[in-house]
């Protein structure tokens, strides 16, 4: 979900590297589960985000929709995922006692939470998010120990192309939508859907690989051939 917002109204005013130190570390969010309640459609998944809980629940993407986890909403002219909220607004995957099921495999919205990132100069880094966390005094920890990824640069590679992407095939929407070419942005939509998350970024005999470096590289190949094929289409 790409929006257009002033550093200084939704942070501190800095911005953190992956290497940088940052007071986000929450404790294990003991005793509290606000920020996994009430947050509608916002938590908006990409394709690492849906590879990673096919695998950790054994499911396919039909499976994750069919049992309510997850639903599709339009985002930017896109059909893209998003973590359901369920009864009294709470996240589908809180147990009973307001813990997350999924924790190792949450999605990178929630996982990097309490920062957030922004976009600038065909880059991006994090800032801290003011007012949305309810615990005070959060200790200092390093970004990249709070996000605790594998492959950390592949991951900001990943995060950082599909952002760009995701924004070209919005702006390209525009130009589709002011054009009369309606059906063109109804064509894209299905083919971001399926083409990333409804058929498996990996195979049968690649899923279970420890090394998610397999898995970027796949998926970058698919944003690149995205690209070609988007600017094929109306």
């Amino acid at each position: 979900m790409i929006r257009e917002v002033s550093l200084n109204e939704i942070s501190d005013g800095r911005t953190y590297s992956e290497n940088d130190m940052v007071k986000a570390d929450t404790a294990g969010c003991v005793g509290c589960h606000k920020c996994c309640t009430g947050m509608g459609s916002s938590i908006v998944l990409d394709p690492y985000d849906v590879w990673r809980l096919k695998k950790e629940l054994n499911k396919n993407f039909q499976d994750l929709l069919n049992e309510g986890g997850i639903e599709l909403n339009m985002v930017d002219g896109l059909i893209l995922p998003n973590i359901k909220m369920g009864e009294d607004e709470r996240c589908t995957f809180l147990n009973e006692e307001g813990r997350c099921t999924i924790h190792k495999q949450r999605p990178g919205i929630c996982r990097i939470f309490p920062l957030g990132r922004i976009y600038e100069n065909g880059d991006f880094k994090y800032f801290l998010q003011k007012g949305q966390c309810v615990k005070d005094n959060c200790a200092k920890i390093k970004v990249k120990k709070w996000i605790d990824v594998d492959n950390i640069s592949e991951n900001h590679r990943f995060i950082n192309e599909w952002h760009s992407f995701i924004k070209a095939v919005g702006e390209k929407n525009i130009k589709l939508r002011n054009t009369g070419r309606g059906e063109s942005i109804n064509d894209i939509a299905m083919y971001v859907l399926n083409e990333f998350y409804v058929s498996d970024i990996l195979t049968e005999d690649q899923i279970d690989v420890v090394d998610e470096g397999l898995f970027y590289m796949i998926v970058m190949n698919k944003i690149d051939k995205a690209n070609k094929v988007i600017n094929t289409l109306g």
